[in-house]
């Protein structure tokens, strides 16, 4: 009988210490359409609609913020696609390539461009990293480069 007692035990040890099926935090599929939302709304300049991919408080990291992640609720967010827009009225970004990364994370390379009032021109290559959390946009991770170089020998 103590035998039988310890064959069940150690086999629900066994069978209780296998590795649980984790569910996938969100289907890749949905990320790329979430990320090409994001840029539908971004080209067209709807800026509300776009805030609502975020989640209410996001994460940023931006050159434009700054060196240090910056947190911004959905209103900032807005104010700041609208500065933007009013600095440059044909802002467009144009994706080059979609990475799906991990259960969260997607990343997309793109150039950005737009004209400025006096009619100076930007070309732009931007790297951004989205963590995406239950169907919304947690963190926005730019990365680009600021620095005017157009007298370098490149």
């Amino acid at each position: 009988m103590k035998n039988v007692a310890l064959l069940f035990s150690i086999i629900f040890t066994v069978c209780s210490c296998k590795d649980q099926v984790k569910t996938p935090n969100l289907d890749p599929s949905k990320k790329e359409k979430i990320v090409q939302q994001y840029f539908e709304y971004y080209n067209n300049h709807q800026w509300n609609e776009l805030a609502t991919l975020y989640s209410p408080i996001a994460d940023f990291k931006d050159p434009s913020f700054g060196p240090e992640m910056t947190i911004q609720t959905r209103r900032q967010t807005i104010t700041k696609y609208n500065k933007l827009n009013t600095l440059f009225a044909d802002l467009h970004s144009e994706i080059v390539k979609i990475y799906p990364s991990d259960e969260q994370h997607i990343i997309v390379e793109l150039v950005s461009t737009g004209t400025a009032a006096d009619s100076t021109k930007f070309k732009l290559p931007i790297c951004k990293i989205f963590t995406i959390d239950k169907g919304k946009i947690t963190q926005d991770f730019t990365y680009f480069d600021n620095f005017d170089d157009s007298n370098s020998d490149k």
